[in-house]
């Protein structure tokens, strides 16, 4: 899966998923860190899509005054 071309829903609702697995307890250790790291990446790519979203917004902003 190529997380960088999922949108931010889509990522943040596979994230959502994977939180309620780890939540069950009933994952390996093995399985848990695999899940954590993906969860990882998936949190870091809906935290650069917010990030880009604010910065066309502020450049809108900008335009506008």
């Amino acid at each position: 899966m190529d997380i960088t071309e999922l949108s931010y829903e889509e990522a943040f609702g596979q994230l959502e998923g994977l939180v309620a697995q780890l939540e069950t307890g009933e994952l390996s250790l093995e399985q848990s860190v695999a899940l954590y790291e993906l969860g990882q990446r998936l949190s870091a790519h809906c935290q650069d899509l917010l990030e880009k979203a604010e910065l066309k917004i502020r450049m809108v902003e900008e335009d506008d005054a």
